[in-house]
């Protein structure tokens, strides 16, 4: 990817131009006063959603999930 030095008000001013050239690749560095303080840049995963059960077996939750904490006791009387 190329990445060129573009200044805020430059930016501002060709956003649409720019968000174009972004989705074809390009990269740009966003500077204030000559020092970068952005990046943009295409997203990794534009489309990318979760799939249902994904996770599956990564998490588990143990049996004693819904006892009570002994700690909160005071609270609950």
């Amino acid at each position: 990817m190329k990445t060129e030095m573009i200044g805020a008000f430059e930016a501002k001013t060709r956003l649409s131009e720019l968000l174009e050239q972004v989705r074809k690749g390009r990269v740009y560095y966003i500077s204030k006063r000559g020092r970068p303080v952005a990046e943009l840049r295409p997203l990794t995963h534009p489309n990318h959603r979760p799939r249902f059960g994904c996770d599956k077996g990564r998490v588990t939750v143990k049996a004693s999930f819904d006892e009570p904490l002994p700690e909160m006791e005071p609270y609950t009387k």
